[in-house]
């Protein structure tokens, strides 16, 4: 009897360390998200990362609180994440920029994307757009690319940090174009146009949600988009490679990721949530007008294959071009 009563208090207590452990999986999110965006706010990031913020939170029945978290072309963001407990409650939006790009710019960025991270899902991306100041004389790439042959290392352009698209368009440009041109980082997006608005610089290439709004109201000029098809936001560009800027293409991809070590069950859930309202009509009309072109729904693993694929083909390319943080 008593070996009776031992056995079956061992299985009340099997069963109540496994009851409770399915309501701790059940019950994710217990608390408020965050989400870390490694870019300023007002950018390309920003607007997606708030969008999927807000409507993540009302799928998930928790706030999710965006942080941005700019400075150092994103690495302080992403190393905040890398650090981060791996529970699901830390996470960040991504570009190919942090987690490409800046593992080939900076010597020491604070995390290694292959071994950090565990992504989540990749949403789309978007191509950039070259742009001058209202007053600059050039009307076409072609412009730019004489001007600069003409006074080596005058000419200069913007970004919203090292290691972000915008710095490597400048540089692929300048690659491609034999052209010596200066890069003049700044604290995010925003503040790298608003230099190009204003002359304090003599060009820029910035994500075309970004800088939509003040190429339509004439604070910029638009000389080319920087992907093989043109922009749907404007039509009337021709890319750059239509101008015979050859061999170049350069388009941005967003995604988002947890720390590794994250338990798949809870990354199978964001990403779920995130495919579906990333797919939804809401988004499709509030986002595909802006620029975004948004990818099909698809796995964790189908966004762990883009990076391991893109640090392949990219971290050679940037470190041949000598692209490094200022």
């Amino acid at each position: 009897m008593a070996i009776a009563r031992r056995i079956a208090s061992l299985l009340l207590c099997a069963f109540a360390t496994f009851a409770a452990q399915t309501a701790g999986a059940q019950a994710y999110p217990a608390k408020p998200i965050k989400l870390l965006v490694p870019l300023a706010a007002g950018s390309t990031a920003d607007i997606a990362s708030r969008y999927v913020g807000q409507e993540l939170g009302k799928a998930l029945g928790q706030p999710v609180v965006v942080e941005n978290k700019p400075g150092a072309g994103g690495t302080i963001a992403m190393a905040e994440l890398a650090r981060a407990p791996a529970d699901g409650y830390t996470i960040a939006f991504a570009s190919q920029g942090t987690l490409v790009f800046n593992q080939a710019i900076y010597d020491k960025p604070g995390y290694d994307s292959a071994k950090d991270f565990a992504p989540i899902v990749f949403i789309g991306g978007v191509s950039n757009v070259m742009i001058v100041p209202p007053a600059s004389k050039a009307t076409a790439p072609a412009d730019i690319v004489a001007e600069a042959k003409a006074k080596p290392g005058v000419l200069t352009f913007s970004s919203g940090g090292a290691g972000t698209s915008h710095h490597l368009s400048g540089v692929l440009f300048a690659k491609v174009t034999g052209t010596d041109l200066v890069h003049v980082p700044y604290k995010g997006a925003p503040q790298g146009v608003l230099a190009v608005m204003t002359g304090e610089v003599s060009m820029g290439f910035f994500n075309t949600p970004t800088v939509i709004g003040q190429i339509k109201d004439g604070k910029v000029k638009a000389l080319g988009v920087t992907s093989l098809e043109r922009s749907p936001l404007l039509p009337g560009v021709p890319t750059l490679a239509e101008q015979g800027i050859r061999d170049y293409e350069m388009n941005t991809w967003f995604g988002f990721v947890a720390p590794a070590g994250t338990p798949p069950d809870v990354v199978n859930r964001l990403n779920a949530e995130i495919n579906k309202l990333m797919h939804s009509a809401d988004a499709k009309e509030k986002l595909g007008p802006q620029g975004f072109d948004l990818a099909p729904a698809s796995p964790p693993a189908a966004f762990s294959k883009r990076l391991s694929e893109d640090l392949v083909k990219w971290v050679p390319i940037v470190k041949a071009a000598g692209a490094k943080s200022s």
